[in-house]
């Protein structure tokens, strides 16, 4: 199809697409998995459309890639799109799914039972040919039919993310247009046991990922070599990308939030990292671990650092229940020691699903200003975090791990072991 071709078929009648049943599977369905891949995507999209109705939203339009694959199990050129929301997904309370796509990648996604019918965006590439003031007007009028057809005279409509245009040339159509994103999160806080299953296989996958960044710090070797073993290893499973490159040695470890370096590693260092990963089926794997370089022994400053993060961890841990409402957690956690207090890890404890979620706890001094109090409850993942430095120091560890909360406690999903150098007593 030309760009001419194009510019006629996204001014007039949408292109239509209907889902071809027979197609094969993709985007990772290939894995081995001990779950029904078509029943985690009925179990979100159930979820999503419990909280729609609890809201009172007609329909929902998804911008954001993440939100997209927890309504469906759609993913298309997922980086690209989280640049450019150009690609977005009507969800109706009640009738078709409907996917508007990038041009020529319909098939990407079609074969999913999810979504009824693909039509090709109204927005893809009008910004950057300076279009945007000629495709709001067709992309309102196209969701107004849709709300017309299947609101049943409900015209509140939830974008969870759009350029100000598009929402502008809904409500001059009528529409009751509102911010979803804390609500879509809010739902999506509690996990199916499809997501348990699905976070639990990225976990195994980002720690073999990092088995093999452990046997590859050595002295002479740079940050970015070990950052790529990560990164490499977590492809070749089937893992996606990595938010972030939080791999720091030696006085780039203190204070936290270097990201990996051409700096070469040296002799008694420490690495730390941070896993931060969409892992296979999308979902994330977020655990931290510090490592000590070789030869020799850590000082007694960097054991006593990794003690204290340690204690900080396995502490805010223990007191983790179902029922417990977040400001417990923050007035119960571990008293960080007033030399470190300045370089404290924003929260104590961060959701975790298809990426960093709800709900994020923040210290005591922090609560007000960054949290918002609420219920710890079955079925949430979330990890546990600690970063122990101190201005003026060289040194800094971080530790993290991840945890299910059930109906009694807690249940690790992580489980890569410490390093034992640095948990020894002795000083």
């Amino acid at each position: 199809m030309s760009i001419v071709d194009f510019e006629r078929l996204t001014d007039n009648e949408p292109e239509r697409i209907p889902v071809v049943p027979s197609a094969p599977m993709a985007c990772g369905d290939c894995i081995p998995t001990a779950f029904d891949p078509k029943q985690l995507r009925a179990g979100r999209l159930q979820r999503l459309r419990a909280m729609m109705a609890a809201q009172g939203y007609a329909a929902v339009v998804l911008f954001d890639p993440y939100n997209q694959r927890y309504a469906t199990g759609s993913r298309n050129m997922f980086g690209y799109f989280l640049r450019n929301s150009t690609r977005y997904l009507y969800v109706p309370l009640e009738g078709p799914v409907i996917l508007f796509e990038y041009p020529g990648s319909a098939h990407v996604s079609t074969w999913l039972e999810t979504i009824d019918e693909s039509r090709t965006s109204k927005v893809v590439w009008s910004a950057v040919n300076q279009r945007d003031n000629l495709s709001s007007d067709p992309f309102g009028i196209e969701i107004a039919e849709l709300m017309e057809e299947h609101g049943g005279g409900n015209r509140k409509i939830g974008l969870d993310r759009c350029a100000l245009n598009l929402a502008r040339s809904l409500e001059a159509l009528g529409l009751e247009v509102f911010d979803c994103m804390q609500d879509t999160l809010h739902c999506r806080r509690i996990k199916t046991p499809e997501e348990i299953a699905c976070l639990a296989q990225s976990m195994a996958g980002a720690e073999a990922a990092v088995a093999e960044v452990e046997a590859a710090i050595r002295p002479g070797v740079t940050e970015n070599e070990l950052f790529a073993t990560l990164y490499g290893n977590i492809i070749r499973q089937g893992g996606e990308f990595i938010e972030t490159r939080l791999l720091s040695s030696g006085p780039r470890t203190n204070p936290w939030f270097n990201e990996a370096s051409d700096r070469v590693i040296r002799p008694g260092e420490l690495v730390a990292l941070d896993t931060d990963t969409i892992g296979c089926h999308g979902y994330y794997s977020d655990f931290s671990r510090t490592f000590h370089v070789g030869p020799g022994k850590p000082s007694a400053y960097q054991k006593r650092l990794y003690r204290m993060a340690y204690d900080q961890v396995h502490h805010n841990m223990g007191i983790l229940a179902p029922g417990m409402s977040y400001r417990e957690i923050a007035e119960q956690a571990w008293k960080i020691p007033e030399r470190f207090l300045d370089r404290r890890y924003p929260s104590i404890i961060h959701g975790v699903g298809m990426h960093g979620e709800t709900p994020l706890v923040a210290h005591p001094m922090d609560f007000d200003r960054f949290s918002r109090d609420g219920i710890l409850e079955p079925g949430m993942v979330v990890s546990v975090e600690s970063y122990i430095g101190e201005v003026g120091a060289a040194d800094g560890v971080k530790l993290e791990e991840e945890v299910l909360v059930t109906e009694t406690g807690i249940e690790k999903l992580s489980g890569y072991p410490f390093d034992e150098a640095l948990l020894d007593r002795e000083v």
